[in-house]
């Protein structure tokens, strides 16, 4: 019996030993992880909108919130982007969730994030892109906006002209379908 107690005091001290190892591993684990790029420290560091359209330089507007997955994932490429661009590229950062930016929101016609404007530099929106994007991808628009050329990487908004078309409105019920085929 006595061996017996002996061996379950052994088993539980290992236990406890394993535990009080594993706890300090974890804690010294997290007081030693790399700092997270944070979108909110990113957003305080950004380029205020009212100075980024009338400085001159081309800008990038990322429209985010910070309980978006894909803007947190997006965040440290998005960190080294920023560091690489600063100096011929405007970062701006604007959270949805603040009701102050819903002018920009609704002029910009955001309807999800992270949604990226892509901003000339004489202040004009040229393209955009919706969703988590790859660093190369958004690397190619960036370079393109900085030569002033297309955007390969981004939906293109700009002028459009008027197309009037003729319609030959039939008199009588517009519930008959084949009235406006003429035999």
């Amino acid at each position: 019996m006595s061996e017996l107690v002996s061996a379950n005091r052994v088993r539980n001290i290992l236990i406890a030993f394993a535990a009080i190892t594993l706890s300090i591993a974890i804690f010294f684990g997290f007081q030693t992880q790399t700092g997270s790029v944070s979108l909110e420290a990113q957003a305080q560091a950004a380029t205020p909108i009212e100075v980024a359209l009338n400085n001159g330089k081309p800008t990038l507007t990322e429209f985010y919130a910070n309980w978006c997955t894909s803007c947190q994932a997006m965040a440290p490429e998005l960190a080294q982007l920023k560091q690489k661009y600063e100096k011929s590229v405007n970062f701006v950062m604007l959270n949805v969730d603040n009701s102050k930016w819903l002018p920009e929101i609704l002029r910009y016609r955001v309807d999800g994030i992270p949604h990226f404007v892509f901003i000339d530099d004489t202040g004009e929106a040229i393209a955009q892109t919706l969703g988590e994007q790859p660093p190369s991808v958004m690397e190619a628009n960036l370079d393109a906006l900085i030569a002033h050329q297309i955007l390969p990487y981004a939906y293109s908004t700009g002028q459009t002209s008027d197309f009037n078309t003729p319609v030959n409105t039939p008199s009588g019920d517009p519930r008959s379908h084949g009235a406006q085929v003429q035999s």
